[in-house]
């Protein structure tokens, strides 16, 4: 019996249809497995846990707007302060899973505060899935002119034959400044006194006025003072020096390795989040911090930016609870 023999002008678009309906299934599976594909499916909002006017606050709209552009959904930023960033953090850490709802997170809040307040409501380590790393900025050790010393060598022996004579400032307890400052002494084997102010603004006006010694500051702030001559800078706490302070050396470089100090923020989202989703969005994050605009902005609040995707900044994160948990436990910072 001779096979039955259909004529190609027949079998070709069958076989063309089959085929077509294989694509399409592959392509609604493809879809189906990576999340990322049909994200944001919705408005998304980016929740700053401080008041507006900060540089978290700054970048956040920024990547806000291009995020905007770039997903075709609007992207509204959320300024939600209270609690040292804890109220805000805790909004997102309670919000779905799903990559439209996201924080700018800072080491205050994934960090710090869980260590030294009693009461928090959420568990950084559980609630979050790393986004991105945004930005650092840079910290200045300066000290007022009235203070007999102006290189690190005479600050410390200084220190040392004066122990808690010396008052350093900080924008209060549990900030970057504050850690700065406990690191300083654990490491450096001196005893000076902390006086905490409400904010870095007041304090850096009472260390202009002579009212404290020195402080752990963040530069740009600083910056104004420093070229007015109102105040001396000492050292930088990052790996690099600053490029607005080329002259001035790091601690490292000055004689005291071990106390390098990030005043980070990055984007975090509810923990669960899909790793496809995350990696999409720290992929928007960095084409934004990348861009010429923002490096000019960057370089003008003397901030540096890292490239670090959700794994990365994971394992940044990691760090730097590890790194601090010794330094409040060894100083007994707690949150009044």
């Amino acid at each position: 019996m001779k096979p039955i023999m259909m004529p190609l002008r027949t079998v070709l678009p069958r076989a063309l249809a089959v085929a077509a309906l294989c694509l399409a299934a592959a392509g609604n599976a493809a879809a189906a497995a990576d999340p990322a594909v049909k994200f944001p499916s919705k408005p998304m909002r980016i929740v700053v846990p401080f008041p507006a006017g900060g540089y978290s606050d700054a970048l956040a709209r920024l990547i806000a707007t291009d995020m905007s552009n770039a997903f075709g959904q609007p992207v509204v930023v959320e300024n939600r302060p209270g609690a040292g960033g804890n109220i805000g953090a805790d909004v997102v850490a309670k919000s779905p899973p799903d990559g439209h709802t996201l924080v700018m997170g800072t080491i205050g809040t994934q960090v710090v505060n869980p260590l030294i307040y009693r009461n928090i409501p959420y568990n950084a380590t559980k609630d979050f899935s790393p986004v991105a790393f945004v930005a650092d900025a840079e910290t200045v050790l300066v000290v007022n002119p009235k203070v007999p010393a102006t290189t690190l060598t005479q600050v410390v022996a200084l220190a040392k034959t004066r122990p808690n004579e010396l008052t350093f400032a900080s924008g209060g307890t549990g900030t970057t400044s504050q850690l700065a400052g406990e690191l300083f002494q654990s490491t450096a084997g001196v005893s000076m006194t902390h006086v905490p102010y409400k904010g870095n603004v007041p304090a850096l006006s009472d260390l202009v006025g002579g009212q404290v010694a020195m402080s752990f500051a963040t530069l740009a702030p600083a910056l104004p003072f420093i070229k007015g001559g109102q105040l001396v800078p000492i050292a930088t706490l990052g790996k690099t020096r600053a490029q607005a302070l080329p002259n001035t050396p790091t601690l490292a470089e000055a004689g005291l390795p071990g106390v390098e100090v990030r005043n980070w923020t990055g984007m975090l989202a509810p923990a669960g989040t899909p790793l496809p989703i995350r990696e999409k969005l720290a992929m928007q994050v960095d084409r934004t911090m990348q861009s010429p605009t923002v490096k000019t902005m960057l370089e003008a609040q003397e901030l540096t930016y890292t490239r670090m995707g959700p794994d990365a900044f994971d394992g940044f994160i990691r760090a730097e609870s590890i790194k601090w948990k010794k330094v409040v436990d060894q100083a007994n910072i707690r949150a009044e």
